[in-house]
């Protein structure tokens, strides 16, 4: 049988020359974007940066080892400091780890007895045994580390974030620690309720909706999570430096702190971008921050996008006894990008909390 070939016509022709010429200038656009990206990054990480040689990743001296939480979740717990001294304990923010705390303990650890941990399903803890990825969870995580690593006290709580939220779900569920072990919270770039509204003003409601939607649908089909993680990733480091920097630290940022949290949260284990994370978004700890009896500080970056001024300020004048400090030219990470100032706002609020309680003490004779 012969074989017959079939001849475009001139409409036909015109029509796919004018679709080769679209998809010509949508490749060439999207060509352009990633050589803007890769410019606008490569002259990011080119400014002067006094914090390049600092080692983000180093880890407190002493492993703890595994403390177990209570449905049988392994935590990684470290420490550094006199045992004999009052202690730090820190709690880090969603899909990052302890090691963000990395100015506090090797600056504060002289003094002070600094124990961190890794939450579940993140850095080098367990993911969750029982599948509960919740605040709640990660409150009783607190306690558990509490009575394996400051079986006494007094003991400060700092948190981040998550690691702040977790703090005030620990004082609803274990309100006899505080005014007893616990003598002080520490609550930085951290909210108490509606993520969302304070991010996106006035949109929050629906977009926290539209949110919710989507993170039910991955938080069910984990596949489809894995998934979408591995696309981000093949933006590739540009692009997810980038955001990283537009989302959690202000214009002057170190580009070794920016790069360092960057990859810190591309790498963090699916369960931290679905389960915690849509457990935050649906939080709602308003009703629970009257349980915070002790002396609070609330600490804010003035350029903090995710949990802004305004978070702070409803903190503040929530809770029973708390002061609050903004610090300028800091985004949501204000104790590693503006970690000096940080670490002299903590001291203060440490040498007054510590001596007011010593004072008391003496004064009633406990």
């Amino acid at each position: 049988m012969a074989e017959r070939r079939g001849r475009s016509s001139p409409a036909t022709g015109r029509r796919l020359r004018r679709l080769a010429a679209g998809a010509g200038v949508a490749a060439a656009a999207a060509a352009g974007a990633v050589v803007a990206q890769r410019a606008a990054a490569k002259r990011l990480r080119q400014r002067s940066d006094p914090e390049a040689a600092e080692e983000l990743g180093r880890l407190p001296p002493e492993d703890l080892g595994p403390v177990t939480a209570s449905d049988g979740t392994r935590l990684h717990v470290r420490a550094a400091g006199p045992r004999d001294a009052p202690t730090l304990l820190f709690l880090h923010g969603v899909t990052l780890d302890l090691t963000t705390w990395h100015y506090q303990w090797t600056e504060l650890s002289d003094r002070y007895r600094c124990v961190l941990f890794d939450a579940r399903a993140h850095g080098r803890s367990e993911p969750s045994r029982s599948g509960d990825h919740s605040l709640e969870a990660m409150a009783d995580d607190l306690k558990a580390v509490l009575d394996a690593a400051v079986p006494h006290g007094p003991v400060v709580l700092i948190g981040h974030s998550m690691g702040g939220m977790a703090i005030v779900s620990f004082a609803e569920r274990h309100p006899e620690e505080l005014g007893g072990r616990v003598v002080g919270v520490v609550l930085a770039d951290t909210a108490a309720s509606d993520i969302l509204r304070e991010v996106f003003g006035g949109l929050g409601a629906r977009v926290g909706w539209a949110i919710r939607r989507v993170g039910n649908r991955y938080t069910t089909r984990p596949d489809l999570a894995e998934r979408l993680q591995r696309r981000i990733r093949r933006f590739g480091a540009d692009v997810t430096f980038l955001i990283g920097w537009a989302t959690n630290f202000g214009p002057r940022a170190s580009p070794a702190q920016v790069e360092y949290v960057t990859r810190l949260s591309a790498g963090a284990p699916i369960a931290a971008w679905t389960h915690t994370l849509q457990s935050l978004l649906e939080m709602d700890l308003g009703h629970a921050l009257d349980h915070v009896t002790v002396p609070a500080l609330v600490v804010v970056g003035d350029r903090d996008l995710l949990t802004p001024k305004a978070s702070a300020r409803a903190l503040r004048a929530a809770l029973p006894d708390a002061r609050a400090v903004v610090i300028t030219a800091a985004g949501h990470l204000s104790m590693m990008e503006q970690h000096r100032v940080f670490n002299d706002v903590l001291r203060d609020y440490l040498g007054r909390t510590l001596t007011g309680r010593r004072r008391r003490r003496a004064a009633t004779g406990a």
